[in-house]
């Protein structure tokens, strides 16, 4: 006679990501039902964003998702200078291009090292995060900070990039390039990896697109959907990249993704730099007098761009005062972080829940923003 226990994955344990928790109901060993239970984040990112000036929330926004933030400053942005008809220096998009690349490389090495503690195989975390170190040297460079930057401002970036700092990224990128044999020999030729991946977790076309699913998750049912392709912002349009798929929609086809996607991004960060202009504005300026009265005129828009994990879009809307009147974000994971917990999770053996979730990819704060 099989009897029902519930267990508990999170909010906190090695194989949860972020703030949040998973109720599991289990037979045997396998989920037979499960939940997710955000709220453990107490911030209420939306909420306060509306009490807060235009300029405020520059340094809250980045937080919504501390693996890849500079794409909440990016969408911000992006909002405000449509609202207010602010045109970016064309250097500045360039280097908004090399941020961003640069951020999701760093968030892929970060997924890649996750599925190495879901399955064991620590290798793999020793040696993708000093290689995301790396990263974020270039980024404390550019911007002062490691993590929150920042950096991205509307109407363009903050500061311009300290001369110089074009070798040091190349160097870094040449280094991660010269790193992808043995990432791929460890990780997605090792035979436990792929014996517990693979049929793990599998996401059809149908169930993703019901769900709004997108990114690897999308992209490894065989459908080419990217933001930076099918609505361009910054010089995407002027760049050439591939968008990787794959048909098996499982696990391992999602954050073999995510490798192959890192190559790229370092495509693009080569081009960013040799077409980017090497003299100009980095920003223009679009307040008299204090920032803080700053004031957006009315309207609403809805901004996205490809975040590491997928469609990442604010939908803004200004009653023309000093503060938003209104921000709701649509966090890339939400789909699979909260639907897919729900409906997908359960038949799930135990111990691949973990690696389920990493392999979904899903941030917390976007689901409990």
């Amino acid at each position: 006679m099989s009897k029902e226990v519930k267990l508990f994955l999170g909010p906190n344990h090695p194989g949860m990501h972020g703030n949040s928790s998973v109720h599991l109901y289990v037979e045997g060993d396998t989920v037979v039902k499960s939940r997710l239970v955000p709220g453990f984040l107490h911030r209420g990112f939306e909420k306060l964003m509306e009490r807060r000036t235009w300029m405020q929330n520059l340094a809250l926004i980045p937080r919504i998702c501390v693996p890849e933030p500079d794409i909440n400053e990016m969408v911000y942005a992006m909002a405000i200078e449509t609202l207010t008809g602010i045109e970016v220096p064309e250097k500045a998009h360039w280097i908004r291009m090399i941020i961003l690349e640069l951020a999701r490389i760093a968030a892929h090495l970060m997924a890649m090292g996750g599925i190495g503690g879901a399955t064991g195989l620590y290798t793999m975390p020793y040696w993708v995060m000093p290689d995301r170190d790396r990263i974020l040297d270039i980024f404390e460079k550019i911007t002062g900070a490691r993590i929150y930057h920042m950096y991205i401002i509307p109407g363009g970036v903050r500061k311009d990039l300290p001369q110089g700092i074009e070798k040091d990224i190349l160097e870094v990128l040449d280094y991660i390039e010269s790193r992808s044999d043995e990432y791929e020999n460890l990780l997605l030729k090792h035979r436990v990896i792929r014996t517990r991946t693979k049929g793990l977790g599998v996401l059809t076309r149908e169930e993703a697109l019901e769900m709004g699913v997108t990114g690897v998750g999308l992209r490894a049912t065989g459908l080419p959907y990217d933001i930076r392709k099918v609505d361009p912002y910054a010089r995407y349009d002027k760049v050439e990249f591939e968008v990787p798929t794959a048909t098996e929609g499982d696990g391992y086809a999602r954050f073999t993704l995510k490798y192959l996607e890192l190559q790229q991004s370092i495509r693009i960060i080569r081009q960013c730099i040799d077409m980017m202009p090497k003299e100009g504005p980095v920003n223009v300026r679009f307040s008299r007098g204090s920032a803080l009265r700053f004031r957006v005129p009315a309207g609403s828009v809805y901004a996205h761009v490809e975040s590491s994990r997928g469609e990442y879009g604010y939908f803004v809307v200004s009653d023309g005062g000093e503060k938003p009147y209104r921000i709701h974000v649509r966090g890339a994971s939400y789909p699979q972080g909260l639907y897919g917990v729900e409906n997908k999770l359960p038949g799930t053996r135990i111990e691949d829940v973990a690696l389920w979730l990493g392999t979904m990819d899903f941030c917390s704060p976007e689901i409990d923003r």
